[in-house]
């Protein structure tokens, strides 16, 4: 028989009247989980999706202020054309007031440079698929302490800024992605756009994100227990997607200050200026407010079906070998 009793700490009288609580200590333990988390250091896979020229690696390197393609090689026209989908990733660690990161960036150069693009997005769906049939390899095998989590948490897919909407090729690859992988979109290069263009492109995104059933990633709802002001930015963050974004690896001077942007003959664009795009808003989802919740639905959800989906087949497989086994024995018995 098992009972759930409640105790409550009781407040005791010591010698000289005072009120004393009776501590037993458990409430350090978030102070351990998080030593112990901060030792072990952290770990966040990212892919980055979309047609070459889109300004994917600025981005990147504007977001988590490094250089991860220093070393990359520019492709002519032609060379461009002949190009297949590759999958390239880089892993830098990064450490910030004593906090390690070991992040990595998946890089899909050649998605959608082909003249005929059709299914160009099956080598990045397959390669999610391999980081999910590795981690539960592991996850399955007789040494689990050290697994490396290599599975995508998070797809930033860019749109581009000149068209009317979703292309068929935006539409198809976010249908094939949304249920193994964190779709979030953006609007790349939005300083092409004037405002009144940026608000009239993200309403037409967001139209025929419902039109035809595409699930992005959905920003889960405050606690109720949250400050005005954390549901006022969770507010903003939900009403700028899809996030309108410029990246820059220039800094520049404005106004006696130096700032990361963009400078133009008819003036500059400021990368971190919130009146300029959603630059900041981009990496308070992703770095500061919801890489923990993006890794949670990896885990929790995509990964979890595509383990149910693994463990179905292999014990149909099993059912299958055992009744072809009953029937081969019956068939000798018989003779």
């Amino acid at each position: 028989m098992t009972s759930n009793t409640r105790y409550k700490s009781r407040a005791l009288r010591s010698e000289d009247g005072r009120e004393e609580k009776e501590y037993v200590g458990f409430a350090t333990l978030p102070n351990q989980v998080h030593r112990k988390s901060v030792k072990k250091g952290f770990d966040f896979t990212l892919m980055v999706a979309g047609e070459s020229g889109l300004g994917k690696s600025t981005l990147v390197n504007s977001l988590f202020l490094t250089d991860l393609h220093k070393d990359r090689k520019l492709l002519n026209a032609e060379e461009r054309i002949s190009q297949t989908v590759e999958i390239t990733k880089h892993t830098v660690d990064i450490e910030e007031k004593g906090v390690k990161l070991k992040l990595t960036i998946v890089d899909t150069p050649g998605f959608g440079d082909a003249v005929n693009n059709t299914e160009c997005w099956r080598p990045i769906t397959d390669y999610v698929d391999q980081q999910f049939e590795q981690y539960f390899r592991d996850e399955s095998g007789l040494n689990r302490k050290n697994i490396q989590d290599n599975r995508v948490h998070c797809c930033l897919y860019f749109i581009p800024p000149f068209g009317h909407g979703l292309r068929p090729v935006d539409i198809e690859f976010m249908k094939a992605l949304q249920d193994k992988v964190n779709v979030v979109p953006l609007i790349s290069k939005s300083d092409c756009l004037t405002p009144n263009e940026i608000r009239k492109l993200k309403d037409r995104v967001r139209e025929e994100i419902d039109t035809f059933g595409i699930k992005v990633y959905q920003f889960p709802d405050c606690d109720s227990d949250e400050d005005e002001e954390a549901k006022q930015k969770d507010r903003e963050l939900k009403e700028s997607t899809p996030f309108a974004v410029i990246g820059s690896n220039m800094v520049v001077e404005t106004r006696g200050q130096k700032v990361r942007g963009r400078l133009y003959p008819w003036g500059i664009v400021e990368v971190e200026n919130q009146s300029h795009c959603d630059f900041v808003k981009l990496r308070t989802m992703l770095v500061r407010t919801h890489m923990h919740d993006l890794k949670d639905i990896t885990c929790d959800c995509h990964y979890e079906n595509y383990r149910a989906h693994c463990i179905h087949t292999m014990t149909r497989r099993m059912q299958e070998m055992l009744q072809k086994m009953q029937q081969q024995m019956q068939h000798e018995q018989d003779l």
